[in-house]
């Protein structure tokens, strides 16, 4: 499984982090080339072609920085596509899509353009803890603790598993899983706010680099290769820091354009 760092934080921004200005994008996760894992950055990294290549988004939540790449991608594909692009999530998210975003008003409607027996997007639900097939990618959606209806993902290829854990606050079922899964192979885990806000990170359901080692500790896998992301861009160079101290040994924080094996 590759996966590609389309952007990894918790909003657009150029910040300076002491070697000169670093772009930091919303999150977009590609994987296989096929796969995208939340759509926050789509136009801005990927060439045509690579857009073209994309027939799985899957999605975590509807808040804007993780679906905001889909409108461009629309209308990059509008006279490109030969079969739609599926959008892929709990139904709470694909009903807020079509009720907020394409629903003529915000955006076209590309569930039914450019003609209805040829739209550019379709949806497909994912029922929660049921695993399902994605573009040859074996996906389990889990429900964890966010503002709105959200979810992480168990990707399997083979027996490798990657965990995706969405925009979370304290939770439990996801842990529990990856606790139990034999085939996980690395975590993908938010950290959005250094501890100084974590009456911030509280109230909007993040997590704080002493948050995120107490949940990081659930897995019971100390060793396990651990990408944490969703960084705010203002902070970013303190959650590093705090981050570093915590010792755990195969942790990495991610940047835009990093690729991972597993």
């Amino acid at each position: 499984m590759k996966i590609r760092v389309l952007g990894c934080h918790g909003s657009d921004q150029l910040v300076d982090g002491g070697l000169g200005p670093h772009q930091c994008r919303t999150c977009g996760f590609l994987i296989n080339e096929t796969v995208l894992v939340d759509a926050g950055t789509v136009g801005p990294t990927l060439r045509l072609a690579e857009q073209k290549r994309i027939r799985h988004v899957l999605l975590s939540h509807l808040h804007f920085d993780h679906i905001q790449g889909l409108p461009t991608l629309a209308d990059n594909l509008v006279d490109e596509v030969v079969e739609p692009v599926v959008l892929t999530s709990i139904p709470e998210v694909l009903k807020g899509l079509q009720s907020h975003v394409f629903n003529g008003e915000v955006y076209p409607d590309f569930l039914q353009l450019p003609d209805p027996q040829h739209p550019i997007f379709v949806f497909r639900p994912l029922s929660v803890g049921k695993e399902q097939e994605v573009s040859g990618l074996r996906v389990i959606a889990i429900p964890v603790n966010h503002q709105v209806p959200t979810v992480g993902f168990f990707i399997r290829e083979g027996q490798s598993t990657l965990l995706y854990s969405g925009d979370t606050a304290e939770t439990e079922e996801i842990w529990k899983l990856a606790a139990r899964t034999p085939t996980l192979k690395a975590a993908l885990i938010e950290t959005s706010f250094p501890d100084a806000m974590a009456e911030l990170a509280r109230v909007s359901k993040h997590l704080t680099p002493s948050l995120f080692a107490r949940e990081f500790r659930k897995i019971g896998r100390p060793d396990l290769p651990v990408y944490v992301y969703h960084l705010k861009p203002r902070f970013r160079e303190q959650i590093r820091r705090e981050l570093a101290q915590l010792k755990i040994p195969n942790l990495t924080v991610l940047e835009e354009g990093q690729e991972i094996s597993i």
